[in-house]
């Protein structure tokens, strides 16, 4: 029996339990600081009370440059090399927050983490498929979803908590602990990618990849659209403290209310994997923009009568069904982009994660700019976003049934 299937047979969920850690950096630094933010910008004194949702901008943004990297090195270096290089950055990265004076070192700092998070986020899913494969990677995923479920959940309670303690300077400490715990523990870990397999690193091989990606129509499409969907997300991110803390006086039941709107987008992602291959995933993209937009069509003119401050309970309700539209939207998008790349999976995947994201940089910055003191500017955004996703969607799919003819 190969190790390959004595792998499969019983997986080493010590393993397991550390890759979902590392992957779970990227939630936690972003949903963990959300409560914060407003005793961020007074303590660093921001001039316009928008300009503080640059400290979950520039996680993205880091998050963007870094995908297109890790990928490529880890081929070539090793998979723990990588992370670890990736979790060096990340950790220089709290520091800077930790001690900053100034908003542009707290941005650089945010900056650095999220190149640091890219790391985990595209590393730890080669150092899976190394491992398992079949049943038994099936298993492992099931284990790491439900703890992307859990962290946007509870990652805003526990900056609350840490909030009620101690200053926002202690919530980076608590994640520069976890990402210290997370090397420690690395170090004890084989690596998972033999010297016989591993390729030379060539920038070439990485702007051959960005040149195929955008040659491909079908892949492009996608890639827009997931930057479309994320960009609503990033928005919704962006403002979310401003709009449920502050506009509707939450307080510290923000954390509670972000989480189970977060949560939405978990019960989605676990519907999708019953559904997607039951319906496939281009039909559950379209119903999921034309239920995102209709809903949005709905709640717009509620949101202009109340003056863009609707009830607190229509607003969550609004929000829950857009999430779960978003839950079923993400993964679907990003496998349809990759799917006409199956040959250059690898470099066509990072390259499409990180031209998405850094689109959705770009979309979700200025609907939270945009941010009035009302929730129009949001609900505004969904709408446009989704029916843009939704127009190109179905261009894609007619020319797609229109060849097959």
């Amino acid at each position: 029996m190969s190790s390959s299937h004595r792998v499969a047979a019983k997986p080493p969920w010590r393993f397991v339990a550390l890759m979902a850690t590392l992957m779970s950096f990227i939630a936690l630094t972003i949903d963990a600081m959300l409560p914060a933010l407003g005793q961020i910008g007074q303590d660093l004194v921001v001039e316009h009370a928008n300009e503080v949702q640059m400290v979950v901008t520039a996680v993205f943004l880091g998050m963007g440059v870094g995908m297109i990297f890790f990928g490529s090195l880890s081929d070539s270096y090793g998979r723990k090399p990588a992370i670890f290089g990736g979790m060096s950055i990340f950790i220089v990265g709290c520091l800077l927050s930790i001690f900053s004076q100034t908003m542009d070192a707290m941005l650089i700092g945010r900056f650095l983490q999220g190149i640091g998070a890219a790391a985990c986020r595209v590393v730890t899913l080669s150092m899976i498929r190394d491992r398992f494969e079949g049943e038994a990677m099936a298993k492992v995923m099931s284990f790491i979803m439900i703890l992307f479920i859990l962290v946007p959940v509870l990652a805003p309670s526990v900056g609350q908590l840490i909030l009620w303690c101690a200053s926002w300077r202690m919530i980076f400490v608590f994640i520069l602990v976890l990402s210290l715990v997370g090397v420690i523990w690395l170090v004890f870990e084989e690596e998972t990618l033999v010297k016989e397999k591993r390729l030379p690193f060539k920038l070439t091989t990485i702007a051959n990849g960005i040149k195929e990606t955008c040659r491909n129509k079908i892949a492009v499409s996608y890639t827009i659209v997931s930057g479309l969907v994320f960009g609503a997300l990033v928005g919704y991110l962006n403002s979310s403290q401003q709009m449920l803390q502050e506009q509707y006086a939450l307080g510290d039941k923000f954390a509670i209310v972000f989480g189970g709107i977060a949560l939405a987008i978990g019960v989605s992602s676990y519907a999708n994997a019953r559904w997607v291959e039951k319906y496939g995933m281009v039909h559950l993209c379209i119903k999921a923009l034309k239920v995102l937009v209709a809903a949005t069509l709905l709640f717009l003119p509620v949101t202009l009568i109340y003056s863009g401050h609707p009830p607190l309970a229509l607003l969550i309700t609004y929000f829950v069904m857009s999430f779960f539209c978003f839950g079923l939207l993400f993964g679907n998008c990003n496998a349809l982009a990759v799917q006409p790349l199956g040959h250059i999976a690898g470099v066509a995947n990072a390259v499409i994660s990180s031209l998405s994201t850094l689109l959705s940089v770009m979309l979700g910055g200025a609907i939270g700019y945009a941010y009035n003191g009302t929730v129009i500017p949001t609900v505004v955004g969904f709408l446009l976003l989704g029916a843009v996703s939704l127009i190109i969607t179905l261009r894609i799919s007619r020319r797609k049934e229109a060849h097959t003819q």
